[in-house]
């Protein structure tokens, strides 16, 4: 598996690279970030990422040390140079180092951080017979001191919930916030169908605006099927007719049991595997189309 790096355009390999200690994305999680997966050369919806984390930037009042386009440069020369077959690409900005203060400041020499690695696919039993995932309290997102929907990377909370599933046994740990309401997964959207019906928690909620949450929304539009926005409980989960997770790395995951309860009867329901092919071919269709 081929591995490189990118530090301020300058490409390296993984054991050459290197970030100061005193860099506040490593003293205080005070960075952004983004997840691309390319199909082949091609970066899937990069565009999408790259507002988003310009969104991101915006919300902690970050100013991003190079423009969307010398950064989607940087990204394509990087794929080209690891050479993976399908690559995940993980975009990272720091508001740099300086001294150790709280104080944003204080920060100089804002930093790009563009890693490129081979791809590894989800274990296929997960979409075969579906994930099971376990429901973790959480601080209510929209009242908590990072703003609400920001991707950065600050991420313990995130962590500890995925660290709780993966000591209960299950693949992901969904987020309750301080109301009771469902937010997301440590790192993924959440979908639940109701008698046809598909729903997902609002972005009111404080999460995070997932570029493959919105394709599956604009799928379902697109195939009349019924979807809406809306706050999310336990008890709908635990009762719904189908579950799935929607993420860059994931695409459309179904989860069939929830706290160690099967969804409804405990398989992967027809819904959610015909948004995974809508989705796909969706890819597909992109694809060929940057192609030509």
């Amino acid at each position: 598996m081929t591995v490189r790096v990118s530090i301020d355009g300058k490409v390296t390999g993984e054991n050459e690279a290197r970030i100061s200690v005193f860099d506040r994305g490593f003293l205080y999680g005070d960075s952004i970030y983004e997840v691309i997966r390319s199909y082949g050369q091609i970066p899937f919806a990069m565009k999408e990422h790259l507002r988003r984390l310009h969104r991101s930037a915006d919300a902690i009042e970050m100013d991003l040390p190079k423009a969307s386009m010398q950064i989607e440069s940087e990204i394509r020369k990087l794929i080209s140079e690891a050479g993976n077959p399908d690559a995940y690409i993980r975009v990272v900005v720091t508001r740099g180092e300086g001294e150790i203060s709280l104080d944003p400041a204080m920060a100089v020499n804002a930093h790009t951080i563009i890693i490129c690695k081979e791809y590894q696919a989800p274990p296929r039993h997960l979409y075969a017979e579906g994930a099971s995932v376990i429901l973790v309290k959480s601080g209510k997102l929209t009242d908590g001191a990072l703003p609400a929907g920001s991707k950065t990377g600050n991420y313990l909370v995130n962590l500890m919930a995925l660290a709780k599933a993966k000591q209960r046994g299950s693949y992901e740990a969904i987020l309750v916030d301080g109301t009771g309401k469902i937010a997301e997964g440590t790192t993924c959207n959440i979908f639940i169908v109701r008698a046809g019906r598909v729903i997902t928690p609002s972005l009111e909620t404080g999460i995070l605006a997932g570029i493959t949450r919105s394709i599956v929304i604009e799928l379902c539009h697109r195939w009349s099927i019924p979807v809406e926005e809306s706050d999310l409980y336990p008890k709908d989960i635990k009762e719904a007719d189908e579950a799935f997770l929607t993420s860059t790395i994931r695409d459309v995951m179904p989860v069939t049991i929830v706290d160690e309860m099967p969804v409804r009867n405990g398989r992967p329901g027809p819904v959610t595997e015909n948004l995974r092919r809508a989705y796909l071919e969706y890819v597909k269709e992109y694809i060929a189309k940057a192609k030509s």
